[in-house]
């Protein structure tokens, strides 16, 4: 186990929560103005994670903090050895009570990160869930307008493999997918060239709590950023009053910046994956230890 004195991990503490404050300054600045962001919200809204989370900082499993027990001691899933004043994550306790979380998430990670990258369905989920709609999921014009946007869709093959955008398809668009998909079959169809797949490595942190250290938590949520940046670029919505021009996946110019910006996703949403792949045997190594 890794001992960090105090002043060690006081240090570590107080950068991830300054890093995490400005990772969330706007979201908490325009909140404070009931303003809202069509693009960056999203992360506090479909996810449902408040700052405070991220602001938390865990070092993972098997790191010990010196002198932890007066601040840590009462958390939950932290220990201290008896007679001793450091703490650490409980793991034993974490894997007992979460079990079944914890090799979902793991299963999901593993799998989707062992399948071959897909680069052809060029954000298409956006403009599947507004095809032949008079509703919007977004209060913003639609850049094509609404002819327009059908044709885009009715021009294309649609070949997404994410449930949780596949599920938000209007009736219309979803027997146009290349196959039906469904929560049971998730781990079979995420891969990582998905835009979607690679912003839920967040959430995949955000669910192994204690056990993913803050470094990984962080690095997953800006990755979920700029990532949801060009989902929304690259969607039928126009979105400059942003700050974020058009990729206008209905050309070949727009398509080859999506697939370039999409092949980058996908190696850094795979480090992510194999570093908290890295944390639960990590977790599952110290539980066995301490049996």
């Amino acid at each position: 186990m890794i001992r960090l004195s105090q002043p060690e991990w006081r240090e570590q503490e107080a950068a991830h929560a300054d890093r995490a404050d400005a990772l969330t300054a706007g979201h908490r600045a325009r909140a404070a103005r009931a303003e809202t962001h069509p693009i960056e919200d999203f992360l506090f809204t479909y996810y449902s994670y408040k700052p405070a989370v991220l602001r938390r900082w865990h070092p993972g499993a098997q790191v010990e903090l010196a002198e932890g027990r007066a601040e840590r001691g009462t958390w939950r899933w932290y220990a201290a050895e008896h007679g001793s004043d450091a703490v650490h994550v409980d793991a034993a306790a974490f894997l007992r009570e979460r079990r079944a979380l914890v090799e979902q998430v793991a299963r999901i990670l593993s799998r989707t990160a062992a399948r071959p990258a897909q680069f052809g369905c060029f954000g298409l989920h956006e403009w599947a869930m507004v095809f032949r709609a008079d509703e919007r999921r977004h209060a913003v014009p639609l850049r094509l307008g609404r002819e327009g946007t059908d044709a885009v869709v009715e021009s294309h093959d649609l070949k997404c493999t994410h449930f949780d955008a596949f599920r938000f398809f209007t009736p219309d668009a979803v027997p146009r997918n290349r196959e039906m998909l469904s929560r049971d079959t998730q781990a079979d169809r995420e891969q990582p060239g998905c835009l979607h797949a690679g912003m839920d490595v967040y959430k995949w942190a955000v669910k192994l709590g204690p056990l993913a250290p803050g470094d990984v938590l962080l690095d997953a949520f800006e990755l979920a950023r700029d990532i949801r940046y060009l989902d929304m670029q690259a969607s039928p919505y126009d979105m400059r009053a942003w700050g974020a021009a058009p990729v206008p996946i209905e050309t070949t110019q727009g398509k080859t910046e999506y697939v370039r910006r999409q092949r980058e996703f996908a190696d850094r949403s795979n480090a992510l994956r194999r570093r908290l792949l890295d944390a639960v045997e990590t977790a599952r190594t110290a539980a066995t230890a301490s049996v």
